[in-house]
């Protein structure tokens, strides 16, 4: 939660980010069959506050494409969304599960990524995109930080992109 005790659109439980979405269901074209083009499996997710996107259509199941779409509109929200973070409050819950000795656990496919995406890239533009005060602030290693969001190639772009306006040098 941010300090005006909203939690960031990344981190909505999928019933509350569902409720913030419009849904279509398609028919989506591509490989899958002959049993591809008779129901409507695509899902297509647009969050009304933001616009942000998700969606999926590579699986037979809508169920499953739902699944995946709701994650992906998840990480594009965490990489849209800026929520403002005091520098000094300690990191989330959620956060302070997953960072053990200094290190961050997560994997990019597990439903916590994109809430704890999105709590990183706020932290990174709390402290003008310092990679080594923002992991200080989060109890990691800039090294750790730094490698999680290489887990999605469009974090670790918007983070160079904001250092490099800030005549920063990248970071790999």
């Amino acid at each position: 939660m941010n300090r005006q005790g909203k939690l960031h659109p990344a981190a909505l439980a999928i019933d509350e980010l569902l409720r913030e979405c419009d849904v279509s269901r398609t028919r989506r074209g591509g490989p899958g069959g002959q049993h591809r083009n008779k129901v409507e499996t695509a899902v297509v997710l647009r969050h009304r506050p933001t616009g942000a996107t998700g969606q999926a259509s590579e699986r037979r199941s809508q169920d499953l494409n739902r699944q995946a779409a709701v994650q992906r509109l998840r990480v594009q929200l965490a990489l849209d969304v800026r929520r403002e973070v005091v520098a000094h409050e300690l990191p989330s819950t959620l956060w302070q599960s997953r960072a053990r000795g200094r290190k961050l656990t997560v994997s990019s496919e597990h439903a916590d990524f994109p809430a704890l995406l999105a709590e990183a890239l706020d932290r990174l533009a709390a402290t003008e995109w310092d990679a080594a005060k923002t992991a200080e602030a989060l109890g990691i290693t800039a090294t750790q930080l730094v490698k999680f969001l290489q887990q999605e190639s469009r974090a670790i772009e918007q983070l160079n992109e904001a250092r490099h306006t800030r005549g920063l040098h990248g970071l790999r």
